[in-house]
């Protein structure tokens, strides 16, 4: 996108001298565009002390720290290799462990989803084990750990049971989500909404009629139009999974039946997320020309687009969904694949251009089944459930270089005057600085900051710098110095 930038002048004569300027920092600008780095931020260590084993990714907290959960680990005996944990992560890797599963007889227990934190400020998750009939809870915890188990599954005969997904808050204010198996059709699973206080409604049952879906992995997503969207690992006329829309009332929608052609997608594992134009992107487990999954894109209507089929020195199996980042483009990860066998980071564009951005090789983790997401830094936080210096998960951070439009990457698009202000179009970066320099000559050495004239910005924000030298400014060059 163009973003004009503003710059006070006055008189039109050195308008050739500042694009002079600018042009040079633009086209002299450094860095690998491929220099990623990613940083192990805690190898978990198991029972008593730690949790282990990761399955779900982070979400970041108002408070700035990460939250998330471990299927193992922690202080309890109850559960061979513990129970699993909530914890509380900072950007720079402090970990807290906030609570332990496992604590009493209806306690839940091995959590393989991650939290969402509510409009009141606590998180709320599902456990996949647990409370008074062994099939899952749904639980709330606040960010300094005071724990509330707000319902066990298995409670009627046809409730749902074994919640493998996690929650998304409603518009309505409450909670909606899925289990993997129970409901009236056959343990085919269910979709559910339950209020902050622990009202709980079944709303659809998987699986009850020829080409329905069954067996949800994935958390629901809420579209702009207020109805939920999500995917089914099989059911389906070709028993391959479904993608699916449904209302806050349980109104249910096909919009995908999986495994329509011999390259088409099979058996998603992970959530949808609505992208900036509209449509949905999501992962296929298997499928694709080469049946280790694909990259797909599909509108609220169910127009369905193939984007990528992965091949195994690609990354293998995404387990996880997309996140789309602040350049537009979407970030994911693969459960195998890559040189090392052990799963990778990559990026992939609304198009469907791909590129690998890292290959997990132990150490750093590994198995990654946690969906990234973008930190209010703009660097990408994640869990591996394999890996790190003890083989029981890790926690990452994945930082990217900012990754521009294809063209003209922070070159002028176009020069206005506009009164006493020149206006300069450039195509922006997230989190990327621009700071106005001035010189009085072209000496690489002889630019300076024109006090408060500093942007950082974001991808859709317009960039504004007026009357920087008041009402005559000193004759020379200037130029946007652009970082990082």
């Amino acid at each position: 996108m163009n973003k004009p930038i503003r710059v006070g002048l006055a008189s039109a004569k050195i308008l050739r001298l500042i694009i002079v300027g600018i042009v040079l920092v633009s086209a002299g600008r450094s860095g690998n565009a491929d220099a990623q780095t990613l940083t192990n931020l805690h190898s978990f260590v198991g029972s008593p002390h730690d949790g282990s084993l990761p399955q779900a990714g982070l979400v970041q907290g108002r408070d700035g720290n990460f939250y998330g959960t471990t299927g193992g680990g922690g202080t309890s005996t109850n559960c061979s290799g513990g129970c699993g944990t909530v914890y509380k992560i900072s950007s720079s890797g402090s970990l807290t462990n906030l609570y332990s599963f496992g604590s009493s007889p209806s306690d839940g227990e091995n959590p393989a989803a991650g939290l969402v934190q509510g409009s009141d400020g606590n998180f709320y998750g599902t456990t996949y084990d647990g409370g008074t009939s062994n099939v899952g809870t749904v639980f709330r915890i606040s960010p300094n750990g005071s724990y509330t188990n707000l319902y066990s599954f298995g409670s009627s005969p046809h409730d749902g049971s074994l919640p493998q997904a996690g929650l998304v808050q409603g518009g309505d204010g409450n909670f909606y989500g899925t289990t993997q198996s129970g409901g009236m059709n056959g343990n085919l699973g269910t979709m559910f909404r339950i209020s902050a206080s622990g009202n709980y409604t079944n709303l659809y049952s998987f699986g009850g009629s020829p080409g329905n879906g069954e067996v949800v992995y994935a958390r629901l997503v809420l579209g702009n139009d207020g109805n939920f969207y999500g995917t089914t690992y099989e059911g389906g006329t070709n028993d391959a999974g479904t993608v699916f829309r449904i209302s806050p009332s349980g109104n249910h929608t096909n919009l995908h039946l999986f495994g329509v052609s011999p390259s088409d997608g099979e058996n998603p594992t992970a959530e949808l997320v609505q992208g900036g134009d509209g449509n949905f992107y999501g992962t296929t487990y298997f499928g694709g020309t080469n049946n280790v999954g694909t990259v797909f894109r599909i509108s609220p209507g169910g127009s369905y687009t193939n984007l990528h089929s992965f091949v195994a020195l690609g990354g293998a199996n995404p387990f996880a969904g997309l996140v789309q980042g602040s350049d537009g483009n979407f970030y994911g990860t693969t459960y195998f694949g890559g040189t090392n066998g052990d799963g990778n980071v990559f990026r992939i564009s609304p198009s469907g251009s791909f590129a690998t951005l890292w290959q997990f090789s132990g150490n750093d983790g590994r198995n990654p089944q946690g969906a990234l997401v973008q930190g209010s830094d703009g660097n990408f936080y994640s869990t591996t459930y394999l890996g790190g210096t003890n083989n029981e998960g890790a926690v990452f951070k994945l930082t990217v270089p900012p990754n521009p439009p294809p063209y003209p990457i922070n070159q002028i698009t176009g020069v206005g005057l506009s009164g006493t202000s020149i206006i300069f179009n450039i195509p922006s970066i997230a989190y990327e600085t621009y700071q106005l320099q001035f010189s009085s000559s072209l000496n690489p050495t002889n630019w300076v900051d024109v006090p408060n004239v500093s942007i950082t910005n974001s991808i859709g924000g317009l960039l504004t710098v007026t009357n920087f030298g008041g009402a005559v400014q000193p004759q020379g060059f200037y130029r946007f110095d652009i970082t990082p």
